[in-house]
């Protein structure tokens, strides 16, 4: 699904220049559910952002589903994300002024997809996320959690064979993030890849594959749990120098 080796992204302003992803490499087979942790400014959601076709990328190579992104056009691109590539984020990106069917009816219509074949698969989306009786709600009458299902049903409804979530649950109470948790585990059964970024641990160790960024690269978390010593033990010496 994804191959991605040695990226390199860089943003740079006049006086700075920040190394977001450094020498970063990372494959994701279909059908993975992948977690991402790592500090703020770790580069994990330029990582999705890369991986989604969102940001571009200065070196490396990066093949999505077996082509090279790298080869595409804007237009490409566009139609890749479209419908390949569902999105989640933190603050649900809902429109306001569109009820719960239009919201998720949106990347349909950019589609093109006929008014029946788009009913259909909207209605089996929100059954899905259990939100078939808030249709005609608009997103200022739903709670949190019920924004976020409907940002789920709008990602799910293409059928997208990877789904890219930032911090879903980061608005949520603990109650309703496993509530979230619990429907992106039933899309990846379902067959398709997901990739979840997530500050909360307990959260992240729900996905089959954890991974973890520090400054733009990609760290053994084992590394981290038992820190390697300072000194190696045959460097200590066990007797005091001698005095000359």
């Amino acid at each position: 699904m994804i191959r991605m080796q040695n990226i390199s992204k860089i943003y740079r302003t006049e006086h700075i220049e920040t190394h977001a992803l450094s020498g970063f490499s990372l494959h994701v087979e279909p059908g993975e559910f992948l977690s991402v942790m790592g500090p703020s400014g770790s580069g994990k959601t330029t990582f999705l952002n890369v991986a989604g076709l969102l940001d571009s990328f200065e070196s490396g190579t990066y093949h999505l589903g077996g082509e090279d992104v790298s080869t595409l056009s804007d237009r490409q691109m566009s139609r890749i994300r479209n419908e390949k590539i569902g999105f989640i984020f933190q603050s649900f990106n809902l429109i306001p002024d569109l009820n719960v069917f239009d919201n998720v009816d949106v990347p349909l219509r950019y589609r093109g997809v006929g008014a029946a074949t788009r009913r259909d698969a909207i209605e089996e989306a929100l059954e899905i996320v259990g939100l078939t009786s808030r249709l005609k709600h608009y997103p200022s009458q739903l709670s949190g959690g019920q924004q976020q299902r409907v940002a789920v049903a709008r990602a799910l409804v293409g059928t997208p064979g990877l789904i890219l979530a930032d911090e879903p649950t980061g608005n949520l109470d603990s109650a309703m993030a496993n509530e979230i948790m619990d429907l992106l585990e039933k899309i990846n059964e379902m067959g398709t890849t997901v990739i979840v970024v997530s500050h909360d641990p307990e959260l992240a160790a729900r996905a089959g594959r954890q991974i973890y960024l520090l400054d733009g690269r990609l760290i053994d978390m084992e590394s981290l749990e038992t820190p390697a010593p300072l000194f190696k033990p045959d460097a200590v010496p066990t007797q005091p120098p001698t005095q000359v």
